[in-house]
């Protein structure tokens, strides 16, 4: 930021220059200024300038990284006080001695000031307070920080008390920031209970400051995850680094936010997070905010080295790089170093503890879900464990070295179908090798072939096993699991890329085992298995083949085939039953594929079926995933939550992480499309945002699963996690989906913003939402985002955006047909016409003849009932919007200084827009009951302003009858319970008593 001006600098212009800098955002420029501003008022021998410049030196450094730069100036200030004290005027005085507070912690964070010299400001600063009639309370917390920062505990725990004890002025820290330091205390002692809720009305909204929560939400985080309260710590986390980030002053909480990361197994967002803020790493402005991230940093670099990625780039500012490792030295050593100085200065070792305790965290769990995508860890971290479906009782204790058992039970789980079949021939083969015992050719055939499957990653080897099996079998004289095992070599080979080659053979197969079936020398299961597996490399090949319809339709016709062979013989052999189901799982899935998708979705739920019947669920799971998926997309969101949940019970770990992702999103857009509860629906998000993150590829679903996740949470008004998610999801949203997922995404972000008091984003993001909806055919969400916008950048006092949003909308709201809405548009236009200067109230009333006209049309226009209930009840609305902008749009009262008569007509003229207002809202009935009486007491007070006190009180105590007085004098009903009700009670007896 450059500030030239060749100008002459006069008072004036150095006073506007420091308003300027004040409004500029909190960091090194703005610090910058604040310097160069001091010098500038010392050239002008204005001291009350001097001062005031001083003052906001010191105010720049506090809130910024460079707090520790604040002593030179302030003892300045003290220096011109004790000179001149009459240059400090009452807010200058209080500025001076609030800044002394800042001096303190300023002084006992920084190693390099010898601890006497700490402690002898704090008389200096008791002594000032009590000159100035000022409570000690800041006094107390003061020296407690001290106590508590060398650890000197029991003097902590004193000063604690008389902290509390002490009276609370104007002087005192807000309560939330000192709920921060005591909460702070417990939790430094693990009484994290009681810490949790000293914060308590903190994180829940009670009370805040500029910089709460921020603080707390940070503090809580490890606390929160010690008493297991996980899902606490995940939303106190996502709501309070969103507060956090790039801020300067907050260091330590952004220190926090790392650490929680490297504890919940989020390193790679941890990483995310340090490499942002990683020049706070070597910056010396506030060596205590320095420390306390330099420790976060070295506890997670700590961990993803233990993880494997000694070796992973973390860019660093200045466009450099560093691995893990050497970062994690340097951290280290530079946080041991900084400890030693603190404990050096101090005298005792509390520093040098905290900080190497915080390095040595554990984690508190392998992996929370955050709901936000972070960059994935690549290969390095420890693969997560897979795990079977728990076999039948064994007949076998793990270790034994009964041969004989040991393939009774591998064959027992190989006819059931499970998949602890593999492990057990494994575990026959080991035990014959072992024993020197010789198998029979049977059992060495299923050896071989099991290990073939075995080694299905190393498509070569597998073929070649599965050829050997194929051998085996043949010579224990079973021709058709031999030719069985060579379909199985050929299918390897198709789908490892050989595909012409390995389906020629497969074709070749098939002729052989129907003539072998034909003979009675290979069972249906074997042919149909071969039948299927050419089936399967055709399905890949359809779209490269001449003519793909004709080929679907090919292998439709071929697979309806394989299906009736295999319902001919389904009591041949119990596993037929699956393959039946496996058969119409791959028909179903080639269904789904040509659009037939109802069709599908009856051959998947019969496969389901099957499975179960052939006590296989293991093997259900794909089908329930499929026939999930196909109902969600039919409109059977039921169907598509059962099937769902079903797949997660049955597959159990068996599921890779991108189908555990995409069946737990299923479960949350089904709970959400029939308005189940959000939370579950936020649950089963989160989950598939987990899973999701576990997989490279895979950021298209987790950003659906983010999307799916934020508009739950803000369903649940949980806007500060559902903004963060969204703004997570948006970049993987624009990359992978339909620009319609951006725009809800932005939409959802834009209400959440706008609910947490940030309307002028808010109004971006639905700007950016309506221009991408403006290129679509139905232009109602255009209209939609270009109205919510127009509302939100009035909200933020962007008047002339706001009213080019509003005029935006109002087109739009005409082209669709929509005069009720286009009148609201009107009216909002009407009203930021007053407000402006330029245009003031005959633009705003033209405006509002505008929306009534818009709506007298629509009235008269034919219209079903509902619809003429509602275009009136607008017309009304817009009559008593009229008066009220003809109200404020007077500089003065009837009678007070009305020397025309102007404000006397503009009353008038109010009153007869009320007048129209009740009429209207009367003929819509008891529904418009509560706007026709607001509408009555509007012109019982522009009566009484007129001097009309009786008609006033006339029109008031209408009203009054309308509900009945609920104070005994008149006839109550169940409107007395009615907010409204009681709202215009009070209204009315307001206005007789103003008339009285």
């Amino acid at each position: 930021m450059t500030h030239e001006n060749t100008t002459p600098h006069t008072v004036e212009s150095i006073r506007r220059a420091l308003w300027e800098n004040d409004a500029e955002p909190k960091g090194p420029s703005r610090n910058h200024r604040a310097e160069e501003l001091v010098a500038l008022a010392e050239t002008t021998g204005d001291r009350q300038l001097l001062l005031d410049a001083l003052l906001d030196l010191i105010s720049s450094y506090q809130f910024s990284s460079e707090s520790g730069r604040t002593l030179v100036p302030f003892s300045r200030l003290l220096r011109m006080w004790d000179e001149n004290p009459e240059d400090f005027s009452g807010p200058a005085l209080h500025r001076l001695h609030w800044r002394f507070k800042w001096i303190i912690y300023s002084l006992t964070g920084n190693p390099d000031i010898p601890l006497d010299a700490v402690r002898r400001w704090l008389p200096d600063m008791e002594r000032h307070y009590r000159i100035a009639g000022y409570s000690l309370r800041p006094v107390r917390a003061a020296e407690f920080y001290l106590a508590q920062h060398i650890g000197d505990d029991a003097l902590a725990a004193r000063l604690l008390a008389e902290w509390r004890a002490a009276d609370r002025d104007g002087m005192s820290d807000c309560l939330a920031c000192e709920l921060n330091d005591q909460g702070e205390w417990h939790a430094a002692r693990a009484d994290d209970e009681r810490a949790i809720a000293t914060w308590a009305p903190v994180l829940n909204g009670e009370q805040s400051c500029a910089e709460q929560p921020h603080h707390i939400l940070a503090l809580s985080l490890v606390p929160l995850l010690r008493l297991g309260r996980v899902e606490e710590a995940r939303r106190n986390h996502l709501r309070g680094y969103r507060l956090a980030r790039g801020n300067g002053s907050l260091v330590p909480a952004i220190a926090r936010h790392i650490e929680f990361c490297a504890l919940t197994g989020n390193e790679a967002r941890g990483l995310e997070i340090l490499a942002e803020h990683a020049a706070y790493l070597d910056n010396d402005g506030e060596p205590l905010s320095r420390l306390q991230i330099l420790s976060a940093a070295a506890l997670l670099l700590r961990r993803l080295v233990e993880l494997g990625h000694a070796d992973r780039p973390v860019p660093l500012p200045g466009g450099t790089t560093v691995t893990t490792e050497r970062l994690l030295a340097r951290t280290q050593e530079a946080a041991d170093g900084l400890a030693r100085r603190f404990d050096a200065r101090n005298g005792t070792d509390r520093v040098g503890t905290w900080v190497a305790a915080r390095i040595a965290g554990t984690p508190f769990t392998d992996r929370l879900p955050l709901g936000v995508r972070g960059a994935r860890l690549a290969a390095g971290s420890p693969a997560r464990p897979q795990s079977a479906p728990e076999p039948a009782p064994a007949a076998v204790e793990a270790g034994s070295e009964d041969l004989t058992a040991q393939l009774a039970e591998a064959r027992r789980l190989t006819l059931a179908q499970h998949p602890d079949a593999r492990a057990a021939w494994r575990t026959v083969a080991g035990t014959a090798e072992r024993t020197g015992t010789a198998l029979d050719a049977s059992a060495r055939a299923d050896v071989t072939y099991h290990a073939a499957i075995d080694a299905l990653d190393d498509p070569d080897t597998a073929i070649a096993l599965f050829r050997r099996a194929a051998e085996q079998f043949e010579a224990a004289g079973d021709p058709g699991e031999g030719a069985a095992g060579r379909a199985r070599a050929a299918y390897t080979m198709a789908v490892s890329g050989r595909m012409e080659e390995g389906l020629a053979e497969l074709d070749a197969l098939c002729g052989q085992l129907r003539t072998l079936h034909a003979d009675g020398r290979a069972t249906a299961r074997q042919l149909t298995g071969a039948l299927l597996s050419a089936a399967r490399v055709r399905l890949v090949m359809i779209q490269a083949a001449p003519d793909p319809a004709a080929a679907a339709e090919a292998l439709t016709d071929e697979l309806r085939a394989a299906l009736g062979l295999a319902e001919q013989y389904r009591t041949e052999d119990q596993r037929m039953l699956s393959r039946i189901a496996d058969t119409s799982c791959l028909l179903g899935g080639l269904l789904a594929g040509r659009g037939d998708a109802p069709q599908a979705a009856e051959l998947f739920g019969r496969a389901v079926e099957l499975y179960h019947e052939a006590a296989v669920p293991w093997f259900a799971a794909e089908a329930e995933a499929r026939l999930a998926e196909l109902s969600l997309s039919l409109g059977r969101p039921q169907q598509a939550e059962q099937a769902a949940r079903a797949a997660l019970d049955h597959g159990a770990e068996l599921l890779e992480p991108v189908g555990r992702a995409h069946l737990h999103l299923i479960v949350a857009e089904a709970l959400a499309a029939t308005g189940q509860d959000d939370n579950e629906v936020a649950d089963h998000a989160l989950e598939a945002t987990h899973w999701a993150d576990e997989v490279a590829g895979s950021e298209g679903l987790g950003a659906w699963a983010q999307l799916v996740l934020g508009g739950a949470l803000l369903r649940l008004r949980r806007f500060d996690e559902a903004a963060s998610v969204l703004e997570s999801a948006l970049p993987d949203l624009a990359e992978h989906h339909h620009e319609r997922q951006v725009v809800q995404a932005r939409w959802w972000l834009g209400e959440c913003l706008d609910a947490l008091g940030a309307p002028r984003q808010a109004g971006e993001h639905f700007l950016l939402a309506a221009d991408i909806a403006k290129g679509w055919d139905g232009q109602r969400d255009h209209a939609v985002l270009a109205h919510l916008a127009g509302d939100a950048l009035n909200g933020a006092g962007l008047n002339e955006q706001a009213a080019a949003a509003y005029a935006r909308a109002e087109e739009l709201w005409r082209a669709l047909g929509r005069p009720h809405n286009a009148a609201r548009a009107v009216r909002a236009q009407a009203w930021l016409a007053l407000r402006d200067a330029g245009r003031g109230l005959p633009v705003a009333r033209d405006l509002m003849a505008t929306a009534e006209q818009l709506l007298t049309e629509a009235v008269a226009e034919p219209a079903d009932d509902d619809s003429h209930a509602m275009l009136r009840a607008e017309l009304a609305g817009t009559y008593r919007q009229t008066g009220e902008l003809l109200v404020r749009g007077c500089d003065s009262e009837p009678g007070d200084e009305d020397d025309d008569g102007t404000a006397r007509r503009a009353y008038e003229d109010a009153l007869d827009c009320a007048e129209k207002a009740i009429a209207v809202f009367a003929s819509l009935g008891e529904t418009a009951r509560h706007d026709r009486t607001g509408a009555q007491l509007m012109a019982a007070w522009l009566e009484a302003h007129l001097g009309r006190g009786s008609a006033a009180g006339t029109r008031a105590r209408a009203v009054l009858d309308d509900y009945g007085d609920d104070d005994g004098s008149g006839t109550d009903d169940s409107s007395g319970t009615d907010e409204t009700a009681k709202r215009r009670r009070a209204e009315v007896r307001a206005l007789l008593d103003y008339l009285a």
